[in-house]
């Protein structure tokens, strides 16, 4: 006696392909779960900042619109109970949201390596022409994707129509391509003023991030381009695409909280920074020789001089002193004065607030009190 073999239902017996698609969409979806969670405090940290920069848009933007996109898109692919008519209705919310996704973690990557750049008009050109590209090349293929023809519950995936369809990612690989480049070569001529191991130079700039884009762009290009499907139904060539929308989004949100810093014209160079900070010289004056706490407002350090010992030198010496007529002077407030000063201005010198407290001795306090 024979048993005949159990059919398994369509949603079950699954091709490699495309059962592989579904199992790489669950990796997908875990870390799109794992990075929304871990950003949690970061990112109600970054919302508290004033203002809004357009880098802290993005940030936002692109960690609320990608984990929607990404479920939405796991519901058509995993409900059973989606029909395919169903399906050709709704298909192309997955390329034309990708488009969106990428465009704007794009526009984080042209503002970005500008800033870093010190603002130069030919970087920024180059990168927003690219940009251009990458906004034109995506809409037009958005045009060319359909519906795969998938069995009664095995889901809803949109695939290409042509195999060119695939410069859909070429466009915005050449852009984090380019970004990447920029961002080594940015850091690799920073070593001159400041030598760093390798390892400290990729943590200090950020430059895993930009390799991690450049890597999973990468490998999406050898899916669209060099395997070869078997059939019309075969999902080989977009299965890392979802994989890599959301690590690129990922990395470019950590590209965004990387940076030193106001977010106001995509920041400054981290090099920039510490140059412009170890620049200043401060010039700190105390009021006090014993233990009375006193607030100083500084702006710039080098030299600490006392009440005590400015009192005691003669004007004439403070002359001597001067390194060059430009040279920067102590200018002493009391607490009364700082909005004279605030409203005046001066456009030279070194500005010190002091809140002063006068301690009296046990004699003074009584004498005060018999009057």
């Amino acid at each position: 006696m024979t048993t005949s073999p159990i059919q398994l239902p369509p949603s079950l017996d699954l091709p490699p392909h495309l059962s592989a698609h579904k199992y790489f969409l669950v990796c997908t979806l875990t870390v799109a779960a794992w990075d929304t969670l871990v950003l949690s405090p970061r990112s109600w940290r970054l919302l508290k900042t004033p203002g809004w920069p357009i880098l802290k848009v993005l940030y936002h933007f692109l960690r609320v619109f990608m984990p929607v996109e990404f479920v939405i898109v796991a519901v058509a692919f995993f409900d059973t109970k989606w029909s395919q008519p169903q399906c050709q209705n709704f298909y192309l919310f997955e390329p034309i949201c990708t488009a969106i996704l990428l465009v704007a973690t794009s526009v984080v990557h042209v503002i970005r390596i500008h800033a870093i750049y010190d603002k130069n008009r030919t970087i920024l050109y180059g990168m927003g022409a690219l940009l251009a590209v990458q906004i034109v090349v995506t809409a037009i293929c958005c045009g060319f994707y359909r519906s795969v023809p998938l069995l009664e519950g095995q889901g809803c995936i949109a695939g290409p129509k042509h195999n060119w369809v695939g410069i859909y990612w070429v466009a915005p690989t050449l852009l984090y391509t380019v970004s990447f480049v920029l961002a080594l070569l940015r850091s690799f001529k920073s070593l001159k003023a400041k030598p760093l191991s390798l390892w400290k130079l990729m943590l200090r700039d950020g430059l895993n991030l930009y390799g991690a884009i450049f890597l999973v762009n990468l490998t999406n290009m050898i899916f669209w381009f060099v395997i070869t499907p078997t059939d019309a139904k075969d999902t080989i060539k977009t299965i890392v695409t979802s994989m890599a929308a959301v690590l690129t989004t990922s990395m470019t949100l950590r590209i965004v909280l990387s940076v030193r810093g106001s977010l106001v014209h995509g920041g400054s160079f981290a090099l920039s920074a510490s140059q412009a900070s170890s620049s200043r010289t401060t010039h700190v004056i105390s009021t006090r020789t014993g233990g009375v706490p006193t607030n100083v407002s500084t702006h710039n350090a080098g030299h600490t001089y006392t009440l005590d010992d400015m009192r005691s030198k003669p004007e004439a010496e403070w002359n001597n002193d001067k390194a060059s007529e430009n040279e920067a002077k102590p200018v002493i407030l009391d607490g009364h004065d700082v909005e004279q000063v605030q409203h005046n201005n001066p456009p030279v010198g070194v500005r010190i607030t002091i809140d002063r407290q006068v301690g009296y001795d046990d004699d003074r306090q009584d004498a005060f009190n018999k009057r």
